[in-house]
């Protein structure tokens, strides 16, 4: 703030107030930031403020209003980021259940191939499962 470039010590003292409510670390109020909590932590009367540095009270209430919207766009992106990695999650657990499926799926297709190539190397017969799909026009694929 330009709490160096004032001479009034009132103002220095408004000034330095508004830095401390705005950053957290009250001395002397409770940290709320309104109006009468900045006189309590300047340590002046709150008339003050409201009729005599009424600039003080204006810059102190825009600042308080641009550090609450930060603070509200910032909860709000950490609120996405979390949505986000839960869903990210659920992808990541379906993409394991899929893996291990076409695993499954390979091993039956290897089972039933080297079944059916043994069956044709000896006696026993094999039929053919026919295939249950079909393309365009009802057509069967195989």
């Amino acid at each position: 703030m330009a709490s160096a470039k004032e001479t009034d010590p009132t103002r220095r003292k408004i000034l330095a107030a508004m830095d401390r409510l705005i950053n957290g670390k009250p001395l002397r109020s409770s940290g709320r930031l309104n109006v009468s909590q900045l006189a309590l932590e300047a340590g002046i009367a709150r008339w003050h403020l409201t009729h005599q540095h009424i600039d003080l009270k204006e810059q102190f209430q825009a600042e308080v209003k641009s550090a609450t919207a930060a603070k509200r766009q910032s909860n709000s992106a950490s609120t996405e980021l979390e949505d986000l990695k839960t869903k990210l999650a659920a992808v990541q657990q379906y993409c394991r259940e899929l893996e291990l499926k076409v695993a499954l799926y390979a091993n039956v297709i290897q089972t039933l191939s080297l079944e059916k190539s043994s069956a044709e190397k000896g006696a026993r017969k094999v039929t053919e499962i026919a295939s249950r799909r079909r393309g365009p026009q009802g057509a069967e694929l195989r």
